[in-house]
C-alpha cells in the first residue's frame, strides 16, 4: 500500500524521525536507489527506441561467382619456376606447388562457389622473348579451356596475353575471343621490357586497346610488382604493398592518359577493391594534369565508378567502407585470389560487412551475371 506522496509504507514516519527512520548513510542508499531507477528506467527507453539487431544467424551467402580465380597450369609452373620464385622475393609458396583442378573444386564446393572464371597471376608470360610468351599463352589458354569442357559450367577463363608484344597479343585476343570463346581478357597493371616498366595506358598498347573496344570486351586487370620496385622494402613483401600500390598506378595511368574516356565500351574489372584507388581519389583531384578536363570530360569519378572492382583480399569493414563510398555496390564483384588466399576467407568475409541479403546476391553473384554473358549462358 502506498500513500499520497507515492513512497512506500512508512516512509513519510521515517522522514520526519520516526521509529525506523534512516540514519544518513540510509538516506543515500534510498536516494542512490531512486537515482538507479530513474537511469534504468531512461536506459530502458534507449533501448526500446533504437532496438538492437534482432537476428541471430548470419546471412546466408547466396551461390557464388568468383571472377578471381587463378590456375597454373603444370607446363607453365615447370618451365618457370625460378621466375615465379623470382618474383617473389626468391620463395615459391605451397600454393603455386600444390594447385590443381580437384583442389579448386574442392574448395569451390565447400565455399558454394558454382562458377570460378580462371585466371593467370603474375609474373605472366612475358619474360623478354616474344615467340616464348605468345606460345605459353596459347598453352594456358587452351588448357584453361580444356578444364571448362572437362567440367562444364564450372570454369570461364580471362585468357593471357603476350603484351608488351602487341602483335602477338592481337592474334591470341583473336583466337581467345573467337575461338576458344572465353569470357574476357587478362592482363596485368604493367609490363617491362628492355626500357622498363610501362604501365596500360602507354601508347605502345594503343593497338591492344582499341580491339578490346571495338570487341566491347571485358578485362579483367591483375596486378604485379614492376622491374622498378620489387625490394624497395627488404622486410616486407612486394605482395604487401607494391601489389595493392600497382593497381593505383595503372588505374591512374589509365585516367589521366585518357585512356578510360577514350575506350568506353571496355568494361574493366580491376583487382583487390582497386587496391590504393579509392584512398587515392582527393589527390587525383588535387594534382591531376592540367588538361584532365580533356583526358576526362565527364569528371574523374564517373570514370572510376564505372569500372569494376573485386573484393579478393578486402572483405574487410576498413577497405569495403573506402570502396563502396567510391563506387556503387552494382560495380563491386565476388573475387577470392585462390589459391593464393584460401577460398574460404573472403566467401566467410563478405558475411561480416553489414550488407543486406540483397546487396550479398549482387556483389556474390548477380552483378557477374549481367556482365559476363557467357557464364549467365551456362
Amino acid at each position: 500500500m502506498r500513500n499520497h506522496s507515492g513512497l512506500p509504507p512508512n516512509a513519510s514516519r521515517r522522514a520526519n524521525g520516526e521509529p525506523g527512520s534512516p540514519t544518513n548513510t540510509d538516506r543515500r542508499t534510498v536516494l542512490s536507489g531512486l537515482a538507479a531507477l530513474a537511469i534504468g528506467a531512461s536506459a530502458s527507453s534507449i533501448v526500446h527506441a533504437n532496438p538492437a539487431p534482432t537476428r541471430t544467424t548470419p546471412i546466408s551467402v547466396p551461390p557464388l561467382i568468383d571472377v578471381h580465380h587463378h590456375f597454373i597450369p603444370p607446363f607453365y609452373l615447370a618451365e618457370n619456376r625460378e621466375r615465379i620464385a623470382g618474383s617473389r622475393g626468391g620463395q615459391i609458396s605451397a600454393a603455386w606447388l600444390d594447385w590443381a583442378p580437384q583442389k579448386s573444386l574442392d574448395a569451390m564446393d565447400a565455399q558454394g562457389v558454382t562458377t570460378a572464371v580462371l585466371s593467370l597471376t603474375t609474373p605472366g608470360v612475358w619474360f623478354g622473348d616474344a615467340e616464348a610468351a605468345r606460345r605459353t599463352a596459347r598453352q594456358c589458354n587452351e588448357y584453361a579451356t580444356d578444364l571448362a569442357r572437362t567440367y562444364p559450367r564450372r570454369f570461364g577463363l580471362f585468357a593471357v596475353v603476350p603484351l608488351p608484344d602487341t602483335e602477338g597479343s592481337l592474334r591470341e585476343i583473336e583466337y581467345a575471343l573467337d575461338v576458344l570463346k572465353a569470357d574476357g581478357i587478362g592482363l596485368l597493371t604493367s609490363y617491362s621490357d628492355n626500357s622498363g616498366s610501362k604501365w596500360l595506358g602507354n601508347p605502345t598498347y594503343l593497338p591492344v586497346f582499341t580491339e578490346l573496344n571495338r570487341r566491347k570486351a571485358v578485362v579483367f586487370v591483375h596486378p604485379t610488382v614492376p622491374s622498378c620496385c620489387p625490394s624497395l622494402l627488404p622486410d616486407v613483401a612486394p605482395l604487401v604493398a607494391e601489389i595493392p600500390q600497382d593497381t593505383a598506378r595503372a588505374v591512374t595511368n589509365l585516367l589521366f592518359t585518357g585512356t578510360l574516356a577514350r575506350f568506353t565500351d571496355i568494361r574493366f574489372i580491376f583487382a583487390h577493391a582497386g587496391g590504393s584507388v579509392p584512398m587515392l581519389l582527393g589527390r587525383m583531384h588535387q594534382y591531376a594534369p592540367k588538361d584532365i578536363a580533356e583526358k576526362a570530360p565527364n569528371g574523374i569519378e564517373y570514370e572510376l565508378k564505372r569500372l569494376f572492382y573485386d573484393i579478393a583480399g578486402t572483405a574487410y569493414r576498413p577497405a569495403i567502407a573506402a570502396l563502396t563510398q567510391m563506387v556503387p555496390t552494382t560495380q563491386i564483384l565476388f573475387g577470392s585470389d585462390s589459391p593464393f588466399v584460401p577460398l574460404r576467407e573472403t566467401a566467410q568475409g563478405i558475411t561480416q560487412l553489414g550488407f543486406s541479403a540483397a546487396t550479398l546476391r549482387a556483389i556474390g553473384r548477380d552483378n557477374a551475371l549481367a556482365l559476363l554473358s557467357s557464364v549467365a549462358r551456362n
